[in-house]
């Protein structure tokens, strides 16, 4: 599992390194990842694109 293995990489990290002004960074990245898939795939498209 190499997305599993990353992520807790990423945990890790923040974690010892103390990063966590990085954390809202990368939810941000992952919901805009998440929107960007949904707008690509699914019928919410529509409705996706007036949020924007």
């Amino acid at each position: 599992m190499p997305f599993t293995s990353n992520v807790a990489m990423l945990w890790d990290f923040l974690k010892v390194r103390k990063k966590w002004w990085l954390a809202p960074i990368l939810l941000f990245l992952l919901v805009l990842a998440v929107l960007i898939a949904l707008a690509e795939t699914s019928a919410l498209a529509p409705f996706i694109y007036t949020i924007f």
